[in-house]
């Protein structure tokens, strides 16, 4: 049941977080691709160097100035410095389409040896239907040489809107710290061709690394919202996305949105340290034992209409259920949501 479909090219944004000062072999790696697109670069406002960036992209650079004049620097510091700087760029963008892709992975090759256009797939994604409701053993009935299983019920063929598509990447896969610093040598080389839907009321682990999304139907759903310790002192760096991705779920499930995870890979570079990641993220991997039964009971009430209305109905809930614990991280990370819908309301006027 191959689906055609047609998206221009001036619908989309590329996200980019800068954490390194020199993107050319980055930029390059892509130029292919990227250059039919208007680009969104974020530079990390911790990142002291000039931005290196070739010539022959149509691109915008966001600086910790811009950040500051449109959030103010205490917003700065607690939303956008490190990876969360890609935060911005779907705050910034005007288009209906995002794809954001980190600025350690460069386009991987598929079973066959050819280059993977990790945006024409993602945009694939999220313009065909998703199937949450049932399952198709098939997995996306709408990919070329799928269709529906036998049994799958017509009432639910057409699917619902999928508002966000969760790539995956070759070489180091998205392993937690622990997992990493037990396996250094481990590496990701099974390609899988296939894209399927979360089911409905399933939550999944998200990674910003490698994902597009629909942002007129998702808004400010995607938030830098879990970010400190109890001391305020360490990043999560990967905890902070965990959390976001398990209220947009919810959101998505209750506005009767889809999620696709799968295609497309992106190859990610080695980076960083397994053992340095542990220190920061212990903390935040045994709090997400609490969050994960909290985001599996939630509730949104009927009046939740938008992904703008959801979120403030998530965090007050996480206010709620956490205060009594006094539980500060939780309590904090509401407060981060809170705050980031009034900016996203303040730039973004239509979301009100």
């Amino acid at each position: 049941m191959a689906t055609q479909f047609s998206i221009k090219d001036d619908d989309v944004d590329i996200v980019i977080g800068a954490l390194q000062s020199d993107l050319t072999s980055f930029m390059n790696a892509w130029k292919p691709i990227f250059s039919r697109f208007h680009l969104i670069i974020v530079k990390d406002p911790e990142l002291k160097e000039d931005l290196k960036i070739p010539d022959g992209f149509d691109v915008k650079i966001y600086t910790k100035a811009d950040m500051d004049k449109t959030a103010g620097a205490s917003l700065t510091s607690q939303l956008f410095s490190g990876y969360s700087c890609r935060y911005f760029g779907y705050l910034v963008s005007n288009k209906k389409y995002v794809i954001s892709i980190d600025d350690d992975c460069i386009p991987a090759k598929d079973d066959k040896g050819f280059q993977v256009d990790a945006v024409a797939q993602h945009l694939f994604n999220l313009a065909v239907p998703a199937t949450p409701l049932f399952f198709n053993t098939l997995y996306d009935p709408f990919c070329k040489g799928a269709d529906f299983v036998r049994g799958y019920p017509f009432s639910m063929r057409e699917g619902v809107p999928c508002a966000l598509s969760c790539g995956l990447w070759l070489n180091l896969a998205d392993l937690d710290a622990p997992t990493q610093a037990l396996k250094p040598e481990q590496r990701n080389t099974r390609y899988v061709d296939a894209v399927l839907t979360v089911p409905a009321k399933a939550l999944m682990p998200l990674s910003g690394i490698n994902i597009g999304f629909n942002r007129e139907l998702l808004g400010p759903a995607l938030f830098p919202g879990l970010k400190l310790t109890k001391e305020g002192k360490l990043r999560w760096e990967t905890m902070e996305d965990v959390f976001s991705g398990m209220c947009v779920k919810v959101v998505c499930d209750h506005l009767k949105f889809g999620v696709k995870t799968g295609l497309p890979y992106v190859w990610r570079e080695e980076r960083g340290d397994a053992v340095q990641s542990l220190k920061k993220d212990w903390e935040g991997m045994k709090l997400m034992e609490d969050a994960v039964p909290f985001f599996e009971s939630i509730k949104l009430p009927a009046e939740a209409v938008k992904a703008v209305d959801c979120l403030l109905e998530v965090a007050k809930l996480v206010k709620e259920r956490f205060a009594a614990e006094k539980n500060s991280v939780f309590i904090q990370a509401a407060d981060a949501m809170t705050e980031w819908v009034k900016l996203w309301k303040k730039v973004v006027p239509a979301s009100n």
